[in-house]
C-alpha cells in the first residue's frame, strides 16, 4: 500500500526498498488497484497477502494476460512532434536551472 505509486515503483526498480520485491528481484509491475480509502486499500492489501499463489496469478492474468510491466513508461520523456531528443534534453536541463531548492 503506497500514497505514491509511481515512487514505490522506482524504489522496488532501483533496489532502495527493502522486502520480497528486492529478494527476488522482481521489477514489473503486473497488476495494482487504486482505492481512496487507506482503510479500505490496507485492507485489501492484507486480504491478498492471505490468498495462495494461484489465486494471485489468476486475478494478474484477468487483467493483465501478458503480465507486462505497467509501468514501463513511467519517467520516461515524453517528445513532442519533429522535436528531438537532444531538444527536449535541453528544455528538461533549464527546466531543472530554475528550480529553487526546497520549493516543489
Amino acid at each position: 500500500m503506497t500514497s505514491d505509486l509511481q515512487h514505490r515503483i522506482w524504489q522496488h526498480k532501483n533496489g532502495t526498498f527493502e522486502g520480497f520485491t528486492k529478494k527476488y528481484n522482481c521489477h514489473y509491475l503486473v497488476y495494482f488497484e487504486r482505492y481512496d480509502n487507506v482503510f479500505r486499500a490496507i485492507g485489501r492489501e492484507k486480504e491478498l497477502k492471505r490468498w495462495t499463489r494461484a489465486k494471485k496469478i489468476a486475478l494478474i492474468e484477468s487483467a493483465n494476460p501478458r503480465w507486462q510491466d505497467l509501468s514501463e513508461d513511467w519517467g520516461r520523456q515524453i517528445l513532442f512532434p519533429r522535436q528531438s531528443k537532444a531538444e527536449a534534453d535541453a528544455i528538461e536541463a533549464s527546466r531543472q536551472k530554475l528550480k529553487i531548492p526546497g520549493s516543489s
